[in-house]
């Protein structure tokens, strides 16, 4: 997996989104609040428990003998030899409730690949009227963060890993970066926080470009240059537009003109137009 030098967050115009950039935070929201309805009742399938499996998963049990009586006292020792039925009802358990936490208490932080994409445009950044973040991947809040991949099956999950790894972390923070391939052209990837609502801040570095949707109010867009001029003077502005030759969005890179020269300069609608 190699991280591209920079990443891209879809924002709408909002007193959030200008609250985050005036105190240069990624916000960590819940995912509870994703569009895609398989992100949060995502019930994953369980791969077949093989003769072998079994085996592995009554080693584990036998090397912890507080589990192993859990389990004696719960399914009675015959279990033991032939009860794939009782791995298996005990493993979907298991992931239900890890589901269920992390539905709960992580914090998810969503970028793109991309900036031009007219679909992310219309359904993250308020139908072309929001803004999209550029981000430096240099920071350390980028270390972690994930690719999301895309298939177009339910993902399956390894009942013997999550018994004997005990990685619940690394395998419900994959299943979470798991989407259908329907949703591939976000070219997504995700950075997870333990705690939901967590804002992480960022140097005023590591935030490189700020491109303003095709149908931004002049407005909206003097706001946010105004509170770039006072903390990220290197940031550069892009003014976003509809491509004549294809379906995305093209941005020419523009200078910060306050209201009434812009005005006076005829460089504003006038409200009859």
């Amino acid at each position: 997996m190699t991280l591209p030098p920079y990443l891209y967050k879809y924002e709408s115009f909002s007193t959030q989104s200008l609250q985050n950039l005036k105190n240069q935070v990624i916000y960590f929201g819940s995912p509870l609040k994703f569009n895609d309805p398989y992100d949060c009742a995502l019930s994953p399938s369980i791969k077949n428990i093989t003769d072998d499996d079994l085996e592995k998963l009554k080693v584990y049990l036998q090397s912890n003998p507080e589990l192993e009586r859990s389990f004696k006292n719960q399914y009675g020792n015959d279990s033991l030899a032939s009860s794939r039925e009782m791995f298996f009802r005990v493993g979907k358990k298991l992931i239900d409730d890890k589901i269920r936490d992390f539905l709960k208490e992580r914090g998810v932080s969503c970028f793109s690949e991309r900036k031009d994409s007219l679909l992310m445009w219309s359904h993250y950044s308020d139908h072309c009227k929001g803004l999209c973040l550029e981000f430096s991947t240099s920071n350390e809040v980028f270390q972690k963060i994930r690719k999301v991949h895309y298939q177009d099956k339910i993902p399956e999950i390894d009942i013997v890993a999550m018994f004997c790894d005990e990685d619940y972390d690394t395998i419900i923070n994959n299943l979470y970066c798991t989407k259908a391939t329907d949703w591939a052209y976000e070219q997504e990837w995700r950075a997870i926080h333990s705690e939901v609502g967590t804002e992480y801040g960022y140097s005023s570095s590591v935030l490189t470009g700020v491109y303003f949707g095709p149908d931004m109010e002049y407005v909206a867009t003097e706001i946010i240059a105004l509170i770039l001029a006072g903390q990220n003077e290197h940031v550069k502005l892009w003014k976003g537009s509809r491509s004549k030759e294809s379906f995305s969005v093209e941005f020419q890179q523009i200078t910060y003109t306050p209201y009434l020269e812009a005005q006076r300069k005829g460089m504003l609608k006038s409200e009859d137009e």
